[in-house]
């Protein structure tokens, strides 16, 4: 009796290590493929809080819906961008604008992707994406914008020269202007 009393605890233990063996590797599977779906859905992520030295150019990867998306800060406030070449403004949610307390300058209509929408322009103080600054940028209030993010436009990019390639897009300071 003794020895299958012993070989059943054997056997258990063996049982509860291979459980145990298994729930770790599938544990480390889970936490690669966060780790992959993560870079592809941020993949400039690590820009946050990099400074680049003056005139360096900054570059940019696409993420896996196809947009270029990087943290930055607007007035000391960290946000994230959508860098859209075909937006005329900085272009804020009204609960950001809020609570950056921006002055609400003159009423605009403002044509969008999702129609036609109005809200107000404004005045942001200082915008940086990875140490690329830009003081008194024109920007526009709209309401019904997402609150996670912030449409980095023209009023910004339109300060440096954009070459677009393949999934990167490359950022230089243009001489005599700012960033």
């Amino acid at each position: 009796m003794k020895d299958s009393e012993g070989q059943g605890a054997t056997r258990r233990y063996g049982i509860g290590m291979l459980v145990l063996c298994w729930g770790l590797i599938l544990g480390m599977l889970v936490w690669w493929f966060q780790g992959q779906l993560e870079e592809r859905t941020r993949p400039n992520a690590s820009l946050a809080g990099q400074a680049l030295s003056q005139g360096e150019p900054l570059t940019l990867t696409r993420n896996r819906s196809g947009h270029f998306v990087a943290p930055g800060e607007i007035n000391g406030e960290p946000v994230t961008f959508l860098l859209d070449t075909g937006a005329t403004y900085v272009s804020v949610s009204e609960s950001l604008a809020w609570r950056l307390a921006l002055p609400r300058g003159r009423d605009a209509r403002f044509t969008t992707a999702n129609g036609v929408s109005h809200g107000a322009l404004t005045t942001l103080d200082v915008v940086s994406l990875a140490g690329l600054n830009q003081r008194e940028v024109r920007g526009a209030i709209v309401p019904g914008m997402h609150d996670e993010v912030v449409l980095l436009g023209m009023s910004f990019l339109g300060e440096f020269d954009i070459n677009m390639r393949g999934q990167q897009m490359t950022l230089t300071p243009v001489a005599g202007r700012g960033g």
